[in-house]
């Protein structure tokens, strides 16, 4: 069973996942027409696949996933990977890890610096697997202290609880990137969204089946009532 806290969405999501790309703007886009920036937050928890799965993931299948994610939510930030290959992040450990030390500022700051770093990456082609882009985008987000944040990185404050999202990466408890869950019990896999691979992942195309941002609202609103009741 996962714990959310009243007025909270727990966010489970790898930082290099395009479906969480548009899981996260769809949230913030969603939170703000509802008008519930003051009465909902997303607690952000990692969903570390290289731990997980023992290994990065691999650049074919997110480049094959981009695509279709881009046309569901074009305003999140795209750009195919700019960069040579070698720079491709092949950890977001430390990135996670910044997130979750962020917290230590309040759930607004680390929900800021969480949208900031997947911003980095999918449309600027930031190796968020570096120390200093991860501080670097910290430093531009208004919400975040980076010196601060700085500081509990290289304490190790986070990374505890950082890997103890693993645990929860399990059946009964989060199972994909996205997962959502609100404080009511309510539990949405990658919310409103079914697609197929073609063929084998990372060659061959992915296919959306359906997609449904609506569900956002149901999952925000239901967040909201605890905390407004």
């Amino acid at each position: 069973m996962i714990s959310v806290l009243p007025g909270t969405v727990a966010v489970y999501a790898d930082l290099a996942c395009p479906w969480a790309h548009v899981a996260v703007q769809r949230l913030w886009r969603i939170r703000a027409e509802l008008d519930l920036a003051e009465a909902v937050r997303f607690d952000h928890r990692a969903v570390l696949l290289e731990v997980v799965n023992r290994g990065t993931l691999p650049k074919p299948i997110i480049d094959a996933e981009i695509p279709v994610a881009a046309e569901m939510e074009p305003d999140a930030g795209w750009r195919p990977w700019a960069e040579p290959d070698w720079r491709w992040p092949v950890s977001r450990l430390l990135a996670a890890e910044a997130v979750q030390a962020a917290k230590e500022q309040g759930l607004a700051a680390s929900e800021a610096l969480d949208r900031a770093l997947r911003r980095a990456f999918f449309a600027d082609s930031a190796c968020i697997t570096m120390r200093h882009v991860v501080l670097d985008v910290a430093g531009s987000v208004p919400e975040v202290d980076a010196g601060a944040l700085g500081e509990a990185l290289d304490a190790g404050r986070a990374r505890t609880a950082t890997l103890a999202h693993v645990a929860d990466f399990a059946p009964g408890g989060a199972t994909t990137s996205p997962h959502l869950f609100t404080p009511d019990g309510g539990s949405w896999p990658n919310p409103g969204v079914d697609y197929h691979w073609a063929g084998p992942p990372g060659d061959s195309a992915v296919a959306l089946k359906s997609d449904d941002p609506s569900i956002y609202r149901q999952i925000l609103t239901r967040a909201a009532e605890p905390a407004q009741g």
